[in-house]
């Protein structure tokens, strides 16, 4: 059985292909430029070029592909965009008019010359990763599922902040489910609000299989858990340092007992380390971190968890938990690398969350995520 898993944040889409036959070590794996760096690349490539642009496809992530194209409007050429993509930028396509960019039609984008440069946005590209896996005589033609992991503000309404909508959300998940893996959807079920992964789905029609969208974070923090020491921690708290947002979940065997979210970009080390005591013992106030331009906190669990002081009980992953090294920290967390791999700590746990939403799956991915994989088989040996 073989479940294809991939992981898109800031910088990287992390993909990582799991066969129940061998060893989870074993599985291939990817690591290359983010959706959203492939696509600023191009647009940079057609301002040099003095290039109008149309921008077509579907929502997808920001960040460098937002900036670019506001790069490319201060140079002055045009930019042309059809509503879906136009909402990668903002999801008022009034606010996207008043930033100078065309909204068009499908037909309208159709009828535009030769000469306006078509750039398709979307983050899951489906047929592009088989082609890669193809071209090393690996077929993804046999999946018995597909899981994408993108982070999704969702669609806030006119007046609501886009930072108390998202931390509202994560806390009706919770609160549903109080689950790591209730942050994870089969694409029928995907909440309206949440844009972004429903243009998730809507890019992966060529998919035969079973499709399963989740949020990044969650995704990292659950992956996290399958490093040995970290699964030896009744308590804990595991903190995913992304590019754009640091989300820490404090964790026990009874689910989630507290979260914050804020933006990485906002906070220094000393700043961040207090975050992190102050859900440890309880203390921690939604207000501090919404007024510190963050997302937000929530505590689930009144009484404090005591830190041990040796720094087993905090844990971090994700591409900047490198603020924590250099010796200035006074936590000293412990770096978690699940089956030897941070990067694709998000692929497992999508994997991790796969087996909680489809049963049929769930015996083989869960005795591969105890260490049990395929019980030593060598990759040569399998036909």
């Amino acid at each position: 059985m073989k479940i294809l898993t991939v992981d898109i944040g800031t910088g990287t889409q992390d993909i990582f292909l799991y066969d129940s036959r061998i060893d989870v070590e074993n599985g291939f794996k990817l690591i290359l430029p983010s959706p959203t760096m492939m696509v600023r690349k191009r647009i940079h490539e057609a301002t040099r070029a003095q290039a109008p642009i149309l921008l077509g496809g579907q929502i997808m992530g920001g960040g460098p592909s937002s900036w670019a194209v506001k790069d490319h409007l201060n140079a002055e050429y045009p930019v042309y965009a059809t509503a879906d993509a136009a909402r990668t930028l903002d999801d008022n396509l009034d606010a996207v008019s008043e930033m100078g960019i065309i909204l068009v039609s499908d037909d309208e984008a159709d009828a535009l010359p030769s000469a306006v440069q078509r750039i398709e946005f979307r983050d899951f590209d489906f047929p592009t990763i088989a082609e890669t896996f193809a071209r090393f005589g690996v077929p993804l033609d046999d999946l018995a599922a597909v899981t994408v992991a993108v982070f999704d503000h969702g669609n806030a309404p006119d007046g609501v902040s886009d930072r108390q909508f998202r931390f509202d959300y994560l806390d009706e998940r919770i609160r549903e489910k109080n689950s790591l893996s209730s942050f994870a959807f089969l694409a029928e079920d995907i909440p309206p609000i949440m844009t972004r992964l429903q243009a998730v789905a809507n890019s992966a029609q060529d998919v035969d299989a079973p499709l399963i969208v989740m949020d990044t974070a969650p995704a990292a923090v659950l992956g996290a858990t399958f490093d040995p020491i970290v699964a030896s921690r009744k308590q804990k708290i595991i903190a995913n340092i992304g590019n754009f947002h640091t989300l820490a979940f404090r964790l026990s065997e009874k689910g989630i007992e507290g979260v914050f979210e804020h933006h990485t970009g906002e906070i220094t080390l000393p700043k961040l380390e207090g975050y992190i005591r102050d859900l440890a013992d309880s203390t921690l106030k939604h207000e501090t971190i919404f007024n510190d331009k963050g997302h937000g906190a929530l505590i689930y669990n009144k009484m404090a968890m005591p830190l041990n002081g040796e720094g087993f009980d905090i844990t971090v992953t994700g591409p900047r938990r490198s603020m924590f090294s250099g010796g200035a920290s006074t936590l000293r967390p412990y770096f978690s690398v699940p089956f030897g791999d941070m990067m694709i700590a998000g692929c497992f746990g999508m994997l991790s969350a796969a087996s909680d939403l489809l049963p049929e799956i769930a015996g083989d991915v869960k005795e591969s995520l105890k260490g049990a994989g395929g019980a030593g088989t060598p990759p040569w040996e399998i036909g």
